[in-house]
């Protein structure tokens, strides 16, 4: 009953706190805000000078007394009080967007197996932000409920969600995750190979967007059309400036160890999943998620290895955030797939 009242008089919002991007879902709107978590801060008077696509142009060319920070690492919150600041912007935002009489209810996807402080942290932001109610659901559960997965059903599905900062690899049956294996190997790892391949290499120093970019853009894990790029950076020899072509085979060489670690940790979860459910994740195949799921020949490649049929979702990026939301459309109905604050809050 309260719930229905509240309903009326407050938004319900689904947040996908990402190590590279987070995303916003309103209820009754879906998905409002997909901005970078990054966060620039005026060190000098400690405000927050801009948040998200704003504060991310910033990256590597602020002024000494301005510092562009990316608050989540590894999908867990590394600095409190920015990313207290950031949820409070974003929550801001959406509720220009609907404005309500009561605080927003909130449901946050997490990595999966976070301990129980970090948990802690990701809960007290939300509330420190200026969430009524918070709710917490682990990354890859969202994502299979986002992509519409029979996660209540007595039949194995395997999800694999590659963030920025970290991979989820998980097997899922019954409303719970069975085997997880949490990796940090995604989007941003990638991107240092990149940097560093392209120091050893050409002896060209180049930044973490520029990294990003050429990866969007000529990254691929199995040869087959050829793209090069133009790529620009300092030259390490003499200091100047220099541009170098850049073939696909390089990023993929530059990508190669990363990759077949990541190959890995998803034969660990296969190695130790039951039989039973081994058979549905045969016969259903291995859905790819996150940003990471757009890396060209990536869904082949892992098909070709593990001898299992692997398929990208229908925009994976989003699939976090739109799981959340159709979890806060019936709390009650997914409540045994939330993460039980009760073990990471104090007693009263």
């Amino acid at each position: 009953m309260f719930d229905k009242f509240y309903q009326s008089f407050s938004n319900d919002i689904g947040i996908d706190l990402g190590t590279a991007n987070t995303l916003v879902y309103l209820r009754g709107h879906g998905i409002v805000i997909n901005e970078p978590s990054v966060v620039a801060v005026n060190q000098k008077t400690g405000q927050i000078v801009a948040v998200g696509a704003e504060a991310k142009q910033m990256l590597g060319r602020t002024p000494p007394h301005i510092k562009a920070v990316r608050p989540i690492v590894d999908g867990v919150i590394s600095d409190f009080e920015v990313t207290e600041e950031m949820l409070s912007y974003l929550i801001g935002k959406v509720e220009k967007i609907s404005k309500k009489f009561f605080r927003p209810r909130v449901v946050v996807g997490v990595p999966s197996g976070i301990t129980n402080v970090e948990t802690r942290a990701v809960y007290d932001a939300a509330k420190s932000a200026g969430a009524r109610e918070v709710h917490i659901i682990e990354e890859p559960m969202a994502a299979a409920i986002g992509i519409r997965l029979p996660i209540k059903d007595p039949v194995g599905s395997m999800i694999i969600d590659i963030g920025g900062g970290t991979t989820d690899v998980a097997v899922i049956s019954l409303s719970g995750i069975v085997r997880s294996n949490n990796l940090k190997i995604a989007g941003d790892r990638l991107n240092n190979d990149i940097i560093s391949y392209l120091r050893d290499e050409f002896k060209l120093l180049i930044g973490e967007k520029t990294a990003e970019s050429v990866k969007i853009a000529i990254g691929a894990v199995i040869s087959g059309t050829f793209m090069e790029a133009e790529v620009r950076g300092r030259d390490l020899v003499t200091g100047l400036p220099r541009e170098v072509i850049v073939t696909d085979s390089d990023i993929r060489e530059a990508m190669s160890q990363s990759i077949n670690n990541l190959i890995d940790g998803i034969r660990e979860v296969l190695e130790t999943t039951p039989p039973e459910i081994l058979s549905d994740v045969m016969n259903r195949g291995i859905v790819l998620v996150g940003g990471g799921a757009l890396i060209q020949g990536l869904d082949a490649l892992l098909q070709s290895v593990l001898k299992i049929p692997v398929y990208v979702a229908q925009d994976p990026l989003s699939a976090v955030a739109r799981g959340a939301g159709i979890v806060l459309e019936d709390l009650s109905y997914y409540s045994e797939v939330l993460v039980n604050t009760q073990d990471v809050l104090p007693p009263r």
